[in-house]
């Protein structure tokens, strides 16, 4: 395959560029392609520069604002909202989270929801920057319809990502950021554009059938992890981020598409705790007990989640990106 090299720099450049060619204002673009570039540049191919094809999809399809405002809204103590207007989740999310790292602060955790945005991004990029501040953050979102419960046949969940994220003072944070389904939906979509047949138990046909076949997964239904506990989780993110914050469920965010094939649309839920709230002089003594607990889990040879793309930032930082020919090729075209 041939591929071509471009420094951080220049990837985002290129992703800004096509954002503005196709009419997103100066602050989303900004932010997209912050996020996209963070994304490439820590390993994340899923959720890097490749989104931006079904990110500038979704705006021609009329599925969301290039250019909406965020409202944000001091709800209570403890709650921050934040009204995306139609756009896409970010820069709500940038605008509220002082006052979300304020009230944590403040009542030692505090949630912010987000509402009628439309999200493509990986959540660990939400999680991450309240680590940064001392924080341990949680996020949860739902999707499109696409994947079935343990036992059923039909989509009714979305791949409803969970992220964690546990701070460490020096060291690189503590963060996972997974789908409740067996994989993401755009590593389902990277097999099918590469031709490559994915693993078995990440979904089926349309007939209920197991299948390997990309295609036929994207046209029938995937699958939660771990059976009966992924869909069990999938339900909780459903409802976390769906009737609580009064946003759309999974079914519904497909319905609102009506067929038009553009991301997600619905709400996130983001939760941030304060160790020194929760612990006062002994927060110290305790984080120092986690660091035991990380290094019992090194020391078995377990990796922790998210070293690998500390990693891949690092070398990316170094060496640049390395894309495909076609994928660049097809990028470039938008900005035409």
């Amino acid at each position: 395959m041939t591929t071509v090299n471009i420094a951080l720099n220049d990837a985002y450049v290129l992703a800004f560029e096509v954002l503005r060619a196709n009419g997103f204002s100066q602050p989303h673009a900004d932010a997209i392609a912050r996020n996209v570039t963070a994304g490439e540049r820590d390993g994340c191919a899923s959720h890097g520069l490749w989104r931006l094809l079904g990110i500038v999809e979704t705006l021609r399809k009329g599925k969301v604002s290039p250019d909406a405002e965020p409202t944000i809204v001091d709800r209570a103590p403890a709650i921050v909202k934040a009204d995306a207007h139609g756009a896409y989740s970010l820069c709500a999310y940038e605008q509220a989270l002082p006052l979300l790292i304020e009230k944590a602060r403040h009542c030692g955790i505090a949630a912010l929801a987000i509402n009628r945005c439309v999200h493509f991004s990986a959540l660990f990029a939400d999680v991450e920057p309240l680590t940064e501040v001392g924080l341990v953050g949680y996020a949860c979102t739902p999707s499109h319809a696409w994947v079935a419960p343990a036992g059923g046949t039909q989509p009714l969940f979305g791949t409803n990502p969970i992220a964690f994220g546990w701070p460490r003072g020096d060291k690189p944070p503590f963060i996972f950021d997974m789908a409740t389904s067996a994989a993401a939906r755009g590593e389902i979509q990277l097999h099918q554009r590469a031709g490559k047949a994915i693993p078995e138990g990440w979904g089926i046909d349309s007939n209920g059938q197991p299948t390997t076949d990309p295609q036929a997964v994207l046209d029938g239904a995937m699958l939660t992890f771990g059976g009966h506990k992924g869909s069990a989780l999938a339900a909780m993110v459903e409802l976390f981020a769906g009737p609580l914050i009064g946003d759309m469920t999974s079914a519904e965010s497909l319905a609102w598409d009506n067929g038009a094939g553009g991301l997600p649309y619905g709400g996130e839920l983001i939760l941030a705790l304060d160790p020194a709230r929760f612990l006062g002089d002994d927060a110290a003594s305790h984080l120092e007990r986690a660091e035991t607990l990380f290094s019992g889990m090194q020391a078995q040879g377990a990796r922790l989640p998210g070293e690998r793309r500390y990693q891949a930032r690092q070398q990316s930082e170094q060496q640049g990106l390395n894309l495909s020919r076609s994928l660049y090729d097809e990028i470039c075209t938008l900005r035409k």
